[in-house]
């Protein structure tokens, strides 16, 4: 019996996706300079993005050593030096958005470390076509 040439296996080769993905975490530069200038002042940094409820909604801004990551904390990256968190479960619940770090005008509510006249806020860009919508809330009954 005779063997049958066989031509080696071609490696599969994946097709770029139709929209490139979005970094999980980027910054305004009015936000890269305003860490600049609070970790000048204060030390090292860290972030924290709240997941609603009695913190709402908006990242929280720390010295590094005040709060540090617990065990379900997952690093998307970091910004002008200072680590930014978010709650592993909450992130996947999101369905795995991209964060963009921003300012918005007026002070800081709660603990969060802020410049004088601004806030930090973070916005998401709508999800892709194709992907699931977010969770939304379940109305009470009155």
């Amino acid at each position: 019996m005779s063997a049958t040439p066989q031509s080696p296996a071609t490696p599969e080769v994946s097709e770029p996706s139709e929209t490139p993905q979005p970094p999980a975490l980027s910054a305004t530069d009015a936000a890269l300079a305003a860490i600049a200038d609070l970790a000048a002042a204060r030390g090292p940094l860290v972030f924290f993005q709240s997941g609603g409820c009695c913190d709402g909604s908006l990242p929280m801004c720390l010295c590094r050593d005040e709060l540090p990551a617990g065990p379900n904390d997952l690093l998307l990256g970091e910004l002008a030096g200072a680590p930014f968190y978010v709650d592993a479960d909450q992130y996947r619940r999101w369905g795995s958005p991209s964060f963009l770090l921003d300012l918005r005008p007026g002070p800081a509510e709660g603990f969060s470390l802020s410049p004088p006249d601004a806030h930090f806020v973070t916005r998401s860009p709508a999800p892709a076509a194709g992907s699931p919508a977010p969770a939304r809330p379940v109305e009470g009954r009155g």
